[in-house]
């Protein structure tokens, strides 16, 4: 096996290597000691994580929780082009500018279809178990080359705008990965029990379309608090879904399974906890406003919310 989902951390973490090495030197950086080290142990958990006893990384993940809420990381400073700029490049580059984003997406599928017939010698050339990840992270390779084509610009200038954009993002970069763990934490912890005995408690799930409008606005609730639909299902699906919709209602497993995670992904439009959803667009825009976003997302995230209550009471008991 030549490419695996190893490579591709060893990749990430030497980025945020250089990005904490970069951070250090900057003698304008305000909070540069600290900010250097968030980055350096978050680099750690991608290079040498799996070496590591579990307490170490769990020691870890604490002291970057200590400096991220002591407000330890922040900005450096950054030469930013002027809108002129912009423009005149725009002008210049034209369509071509979709070629480096379009390139992403048609390499990973590309990879990913072909990942069983791509060998050396019957040695896989991409891990068939991982395949769509490592595809990924070899098109990003391969669009960051082309874009250092199109633009010619050298690659140090593309870390420094993997900087400036990790910068503009902060500890918030962390979060899609630690709430991705979430929920099989809150699962384990028996959330799922806790939530099925206060539902029962205190609503009255006697009644159907109660059950189902709890299940699908908690969907919605617990990922707005996790800021991921995948770490909420197993929650919500396994103190209200399994045990009430399927066991006393025998209502459809896929009908439930399908949108109650679209249910999930209205309340992904309405939290800041959705990092690369909400918050990584407004600082690739540059927007001043942080949670412009999911402003503009919340009458779409309700109205789809109420349709997702109308639809699995209506789809689910056929």
């Amino acid at each position: 096996m030549i490419l695996s989902i190893q490579h591709l951390y060893y990749l990430v973490g030497a980025i945020l290597v250089i990005t904490a090495g970069m951070t250090l030197t900057d003698a304008s950086h305000p909070k540069r000691y600290s900010s250097a080290l968030f980055w350096a142990l978050y680099a750690s958990v991608f290079l040498i994580g799996e070496k590591l006893p579990p307490v170490w990384v769990g020691a870890g993940v604490v002291v970057m929780a200590l400096i991220a809420g002591l407000n330890g990381v922040g900005a450096g400073h950054h030469v930013a082009r002027t809108a002129e700029q912009h423009l005149a490049s725009a002008k210049r580059l034209g369509n071509k500018l979709f070629m480096p984003a379009l390139a992403i997406p048609l390499i990973t599928v590309i990879g990913t279809l072909s990942a069983k017939s791509l060998s050396i010698d019957g040695v896989p050339l991409i891990d068939p178990k991982n395949a769509t990840l490592v595809s990924l992270g070899m098109g990003c390779v391969i669009s960051f080359a082309l874009v250092c084509w199109l633009t010619q610009e050298s690659p140090v200038q593309g870390i420094r705008e993997s900087r400036r954009l990790t910068d503009a993002l902060g500890w918030a970069l962390v979060l899609p990965q630690m709430l991705g763990m979430l929920g099989l934490v809150f699962s384990d912890a028996g959330v799922g029990k806790a939530v099925a005995f206060a539902t029962t408690s205190y609503i009255n799930m006697d009644i159907r379309f109660v059950a189902v409008a709890v299940y699908v606005v908690g969907m919605a609730l617990f990922t707005v608090v996790m800021g991921n639909g995948f770490a909420a299902f197993p929650v919500m699906t396994g103190g209200v879904g399994v045990p009430i919709l399927l066991g006393v209602y025998h209502g459809n497993p896929a009908v439930m399974a399908a949108i109650g995670m679209m249910s999930g992904y209205c309340g992904t439009l309405l939290t800041p906890m959705a990092a690369n959803f909400n918050i990584v667009p407004a600082a690739l825009l540059e927007l001043p406003d942080r949670n412009a976003v999911i402003r503009t997302q919340v009458p779409t995230a309700l109205t789809l919310l109420l349709a997702n209550v109308l639809l699995m009471n209506f789809l689910m008991f056929r």
